[in-house]
């Protein structure tokens, strides 16, 4: 299944660090909202002779990502990625950008409170010098 973005698929581009996303069960409309990196740093042992490691930045496994809540994922793996859909709310040029929009969708959604939503907690730490841009 791929990620939607604006009712087509997506491909990501340098400049997008990631993106806030729903995740919608069609079998019984429960949903997740969460975020995810389009890429990661990878590190690489450094060249011979020298102390520093060198780092590598390379595509994130975000192509098969269905989210880190366990009972999501559990639902995937019983059910099957044909029942659920990807969409793609809010493409984010850095992590704290990422943070922000991934807290406010879930509060404006209230997913605590409500049991259509498979999110069990919100986590955020959120620093004012990565939303002005």
């Amino acid at each position: 299944m791929e990620w939607l973005y604006k009712n087509s698929p997506y491909t990501p581009s340098e400049d997008v660090q990631g993106f806030v996303y729903l995740i919608t069960n069609l079998t019984t409309g429960k949903k997740y909202i969460g975020k995810k990196n389009f890429w990661r740093t990878k590190k690489l042992p450094p060249l011979k002779g020298k102390v520093n490691k060198r780092h590598s930045i390379v595509s994130s496994d975000w192509q098969t990502y269905y989210g880190s809540s366990d009972s999501l994922c559990k639902d995937v793996a019983v059910l099957g990625e044909q029942y659920f859909t990807r969409t793609i709310l809010k493409l984010c040029a850095n992590k704290t950008m990422m943070s922000y929009w991934e807290t406010k969708l879930q509060f404006e959604a209230d997913v605590l409170s409500r049991t259509d939503y498979y999110n069990e907690f919100i986590s955020c730490r959120i620093n004012s010098t990565g939303l002005r841009l």
